[in-house]
């Protein structure tokens, strides 16, 4: 039995024709007969409403209705078309919550039912409030206030006026509601009422300039809403999140909020959710479009038993009226859904490049600030390891001798560090790109293995290579990054092998005229790795485990440098490892070979002995306790020098003096290193010039060496290193012009 509905024949035309409008809501109560029956339905629609999934909710209050209807249930009808204006506010539908919102306005006026009067009110006042209305918004919550006292009613006002006094900038009364309903006992909404005023507070917190605040309650949102599958509400807390942390510098969890928002939007925007929602409340509002019309065939039925002619005659107007409401509505949302397709096609790109723009912007600010700090942590090391190197060569006690040389041993280790954190952020801000120059790959190796022997040794550990020697003897490519992913590879199999072995192997897989593609491998007979730490392993800062960390130490850092410089070749580092027996690292690079190069070249390293005495040079350098370190350190050579305390002094100490070598700091006030040098350079050709810097993310060897220096020395340097370069640029440079 369809419900019948008692109204007057001009009321009843008002009723069918404001089919076509539409607007917003909450939820109901009724205490009835009926009640068990529908109760469930609007507890279930109310929690898919929570969780944005509209559609369900849709279903499920269409369900309820037609139970209402069945039972004649006028109360519990009233309610099912209160929060179905709710929910197509909710998705944009002003017309279809109007249409719904006078239905329901229009069954008020012949019963007596205080709730639904204030939910009427409720609804006029969240309008105002969309359409900017304040004021008046207000006035409407005060008005609804005084005809219900329904806890979860009276909460959803509270929340409404924060969310109202938020938006006009009195926070002291904003603040009062939102606290309020922190901690709320509200038996339907606890949960999702928690959530939303602690968003608030996040919100307002931010506006105040307490970013501190307002991030403890954006992350009590968000747990709030992640416990619940609140995901409209994930995705607002996660926006807060990412805007707050960018603001006090934590752009690393800034990155991470930021990442969920594109995940997240993606998940619950998607068109295909679009579409779904809009067809299932089109079809809703069709079908009781379509019941309002069999309602007045009814009607009409019993009209015509009664011969009551005119009102029949009025019956089929509004009836043939409501037909072509219908079919114009269904016209109009048809392109509607093409529209809002498209309109959401060019919003979500809009979404995705302000979302990219923000984490590349956090990607930056991060990477930038761990260079500077790597980049000054530089200074204060070159004094460390200096005095270190100093002290040691001045005969210290067996006591004074053990400590500095853990002191050196900890200069190291922090340097390593600081160069993996350097390399990790030029690899990161795209600032490093493979070179493409001639070299010998068996040289490069043959390096790597002479450098790491003391090592090995250290560990009674064998080093061997497997050298394919069908691989042409010239290829192109980076040799100094093939370096840096064997010294990294070869190194780590060190640290986790004692009294064994560590093999490195070079294959050649492939040759196609000059096209080359070789198979490389590290394999060591070490302590080996479990499966569940190879997922992370090549992670930043992963060792495996807490316990290899203390025993073997390091920072973890060097496999992926190794996996990070591999991506720069269109190369994927893989793993074997099985607990005991060891591990092994492999992977392909393709290459170019020069064919038609024949030389033969000596693999071995020699180091040369110098005979420094006699040596006049120029330090250039504006720290004064480095100052001091590099003079002490030429003095124990027998070289003497000047000291130039920035870039204006040098040019002027070159234009008067003869030197065998300047040594130039980089960074300095005033004129740069950089600058310096192009000035001599201009006057004195022929004087070796090396580069002493604390090398940054945005430094470029390049351009020292397009500048005028003859070679770089990376600061704080060994000593060994410091002197041979010395001695490679001022004898060997000799030699070489002589012999041409």
């Amino acid at each position: 039995m369809i419900f019948k509905f008692t109204h007057n024949n001009n009321a009843l035309r008002l009723w069918v024709l404001t089919s076509l409008f539409l607007m917003l809501n909450v939820h109901a109560q009724q205490i009835d007969s009926f009640q068990n029956d529908i109760q469930p339905y609007f507890e279930r629609a109310l929690r898919y409403q929570n969780k944005n999934q509209i559609d369900l909710a849709l279903e499920t209050l269409d369900k309820a209705s037609e139970i209402a209807e069945k039972e004649q249930n006028e109360k519990a009808l009233i309610d099912s078309y209160h929060k179905f204006a709710l929910l197509y506010l909710q998705l944009g539908k002003d017309e279809n919550s109007t249409f719904y919102s006078d239905r329901a306005k229009g069954m008020l006026e012949d019963i007596e039912y205080p709730y639904g009067d204030a939910m009427q009110k409720y609804i006029e006042a969240v309008r105002l409030y969309g359409e900017g209305n304040n004021f008046r918004a207000i006035y409407a919550l005060e008005e609804a206030k005084q005809l219900s006292n329904d806890r979860n009613f009276f909460n959803n006002i509270l929340l409404t006026e924060g969310n109202i006094y938020l938006n006009l900038g009195k926070y002291e009364a904003a603040l009062k509601n939102f606290n309020s309903l922190v901690i709320n006992t509200d038996i339907q909404e606890r949960a999702y009422l928690a959530t939303k005023a602690h968003l608030g507070l996040s919100k307002l917190h931010f506006a105040n300039e307490n970013p501190e605040q307002s991030i403890t309650d954006g992350e009590a949102a968000l747990k709030l809403a992640l416990a619940n599958e609140f995901h409209r509400e994930i995705l607002d807390a996660n926006d807060q999140l990412a805007k707050t942390y960018e603001k006090t510098g934590q752009f690393d969890k800034a990155l991470i909020n930021t990442r969920n928002l594109i995940r997240i939007r993606d998940s619950i925007f998607t068109i295909e959710k679009i579409k779904t929602e809009a067809k299932t409340a089109d079809r809703i509002q069709i079908e009781n479009m379509g019941d309002e019309i069999n309602r007045q065939d009814e009607r009409l039925e019993e009209l015509s038993e009664s011969e009551n002619r005119a009102e029949i005659t009025a019956i089929l107007t509004s009836a043939f009226l409501t037909i072509i409401s219908l079919l114009a509505v269904s016209l109009y949302r048809n392109n509607q859904i093409k529209l809002k397709t498209n309109d959401l096609l060019q919003t979500k790109n809009s979404e995705l490049q302000t979302a990219r723009d923000a984490a590349v912007s956090a990607m930056e600010a991060k990477t930038n600030f761990l260079s500077t700090v790597s980049h000054e942590l530089r200074t204060p090391l070159y004094a460390v390891t200096g005095l270190t190197h100093l002290l040691l060569e001045e005969n210290p006690s067996e006591n004074q001798k053990e400590h500095l040389k853990a002191l050196k041993f900890s200069g190291d280790y922090l340097l390593n560090f600081i160069n993996d954190i350097l390399q990790i952020n030029k690899i990161d801000a795209n600032k490093l790109e493979p070179l493409n120059i001639e070299f010998n790959l068996k040289k490069v190796l043959k390096e790597v293995i002479d450098s790491l022997q003391q090592s090995a040794k250290a560990n009674k550990t064998k080093i061997v290579m497997e050298y394919d020697e069908e691989i042409p003897s010239h290829l192109m490519s980076d040799p100094l990054k093939l370096s840096q992913i064997f010294m990294n590879l070869v190194g780590n199999a060190l640290k986790f092998t004692k009294n064994g072995e560590v093999k490195v192997i070079a294959r050649l897989l492939n040759k196609v005229e000059e096209d080359v593609t070789l198979y490389f491998e590290v394999a060591d007979n070490g302590i080996g790795i479990s499966k569940e730490q190879q997922e992370n392993i090549f992670e930043g800062f992963e060792q495996g485990s807490i316990q290899i960390n203390r025993e073997y130490g390091g920072t973890g850092l060097g496999l992926t440098i190794v996996k990070s410089l591999l991506g720069l070749f269109d190369s994927k580092i893989q793993l074997e490892s099985e607990i005991g027996e060891g591990s092994s690292f492999f992977f392909e690079l393709k290459l170019k070979s020069k064919d038609s190069v024949i030389d033969d070249i000596p693999f071995e390293i020699t180091e040369t002995e110098y005979d420094f005495k006699g040596l006049h040079l120029m330090i250039v350098e504006d720290n004064k306790i480095n100052q001091v370190i590099t003079k002490k350190m030429l003095t124990k050579k027998d070289i003497t020098s000047d000291i130039a305390s920035n870039g204006t002094e040098a040019i002027e100490l070159a234009q008067n003096n003869n030197y065998d070598a300047i040594l130039m700091d980089i960074h300095m006030p005033g004129i740069s290193g950089e600058e310096a040098t192009i000035e001599i350079r201009k006057f004195d050709q022929k004087t070796p010039i090396i580069a002493l810097t604390a090398i940054s993310l945005d430094d470029s060897l390049e351009s020292f060496y397009a500048a005028g220096c003859n070679d770089v020395v990376t600061k704080p340097f060994k000593p060994e290193v410091f002197y041979q370069k010395i001695g490679e640029n001022i004898f060997d440079k000799k030699v070489t012009g002589a012999a041409s």
